[in-house]
């Protein structure tokens, strides 16, 4: 008994000890608190000071939204404070309808760039391309406002004017302005038509009524073609992205159900996920190709990044915009949302697409294409040369098919369309000759 009780005493005394140390643990987190504390502080002073003595009057709405906002915005170029506004503008514009230029911009160290204008807007229609600079909206500098601001500025009531300033090629290159009117941008996410014995799908954004539009064009294709269908050539070229559910939709409608479209991961990791296919194959197999350009961003990435891994589709082009991240849209009651990055998206095969984009299997640059008619000797030149007794017959077809058409003559050639719809021909044929050649 005599011997134990030492031990208890100096047991009590290291539990005094335990109770009366603070622990590491609640010392650093106490630290934090007192930091964040000091640091609020400080923002309320500043507050409190700009609203007093700023040489003009100016709500704390204004200055507190400007502040989430600068916040926000410094943490990457697609997180974001959303007034009541433009949260409306954004619910409307993944309907698919809204009103202004019809262009999706970024911003790139303080200055909006172009992103990609949208088929048959007006920002298409002046000439904007992928890649442009706008430093100047209305006359004002860009380096003055947010991007949701910016965004705010071109959108307004159809037949309004607006002025804008370019730089293409940097901000090295000559600057230009243009003055544009804003339109009712409704944007048909999905249109088609026949080249020849291809299907041209064209996907313009992924909004609401994708899914939708890709169903009907594969039942006018399906009705029209029928088993003469060669295959697809599906453009993604300047689609700036959209909503997520539509790229694994669109996704789903050319790969087999059950495979992995796209994985997210953040910072969490109980918070990542992976988005399956569903539906499976609905093209009976034939050969795709998909084009891509570098106004192909976010949704158009996962699409592309997904059909190439699993070798579903040829991808032609240039490189895509690298937009790899996710944001999610989280409302604030009463005072619009936040948009915020919380995870970064991966091709099936494990690869990152920020920044690096989507390489293509085959590069293909657009170029402009003219033909020159070169003069040479060729058999029916030479003196005695055989007649082909069909000659008479097929002359007619012969020159008829060497024209083009006179509405067509000033129609832009579109020289990375006429390399996906060869390479697509290509597979066709290679694929009926072995077929045939396998045969008895």
């Amino acid at each position: 008994m005599s011997c134990s009780m030492p031990r208890l005493i100096l047991f009590s005394l290291l539990m005094t000890g335990l109770c009366l140390t603070p622990c590491p643990l609640y010392a650093q987190r106490d630290s934090k608190a007192l930091d964040t504390y000091k640091h609020l502080t400080l923002f309320a002073d500043i507050l409190e000071r700009t609203r007093a003595d700023y040489v003009d009057e100016v709500t704390d709405e204004k200055l507190i939204e400007n502040a989430i906002s600068g916040m926000l915005v410094s943490l990457d170029p697609h997180s974001g404070f959303m007034n009541k506004k433009s949260f409306e503008d954004m619910q409307t514009q993944t309907r698919g309808e809204f009103g202004g230029l019809g262009i999706e911009i970024t911003m790139d160290n303080n200055i909006v760039k172009v992103i990609s204008p949208i088929d048959d807007t007006p920002a298409a229609k002046a000439g904007i391309q992928p890649g442009d600079l706008i430093t100047h909206i209305g006359g004002k500098p860009v380096t003055e406002i947010t991007l949701n601001e910016a965004v705010e500025k071109m959108r307004g009531a159809p037949g309004t004017k607006i002025s804008l300033t370019l730089r293409r090629g940097g901000l090295s290159g000559r600057p230009f302005d243009l003055t544009l009117i804003r339109a009712v941008i409704q944007v048909q996410s999905v249109r088609w038509e026949s080249k020849g014995n291809v299907a041209y799908i064209r996907i313009r954004t992924f909004n609401e009524q994708t899914q939708p539009g890709l169903d009907k064009a594969l039942k006018e294709i399906e009705k029209k073609h029928g088993d003469d269908l060669a295959g697809f050539v599906i453009d993604l070229r300047n689609n700036p992205g959209g909503l997520l559910d539509q790229a694994i939709s669109v996704t789903s409608t050319f790969i087999e159900a059950g495979k992995e479209i796209v994985s997210t991961r953040s910072r969490h990791k109980d918070e990542n996920q992976s988005y399956l296919s569903r539906g499976g194959d609905r093209t009976g197999g034939r050969p795709i190709v998909v084009l891509i350009n570098s106004g192909s961003a976010s949704a158009s990435e996962i699409v592309a990044g997904a059909l190439q891994d699993y070798r579903r589709a040829v991808i032609l082009g240039t490189k895509s915009f690298g937009k790899g991240s996710v944001q999610t849209i989280i409302p604030v009651a009463g005072a619009g949302a936040m948009r915020l990055t919380t995870a970064r998206y991966y091709t099936p095969s494990g690869r990152s697409i920020q920044v690096m984009g989507i390489e293509p299997d085959i590069e293909v640059q657009p170029a402009k294409v003219e033909e020159i008619d070169i003069q040479g000797l060729r058999e029916g030149d030479l003196r005695g040369a055989l007649a082909n007794e069909k000659a008479g017959q097929d002359k007619d077809t012969a020159d008829s098919s060497s024209k083009k058409p006179k509405d067509k003559e000033d129609a832009p050639y579109d020289y990375q369309l006429e390399r996906a719809l060869d390479l697509i021909r290509g597979i066709h044929l290679y694929g009926q000759q072995t077929e045939k050649a396998t045969k008895p």
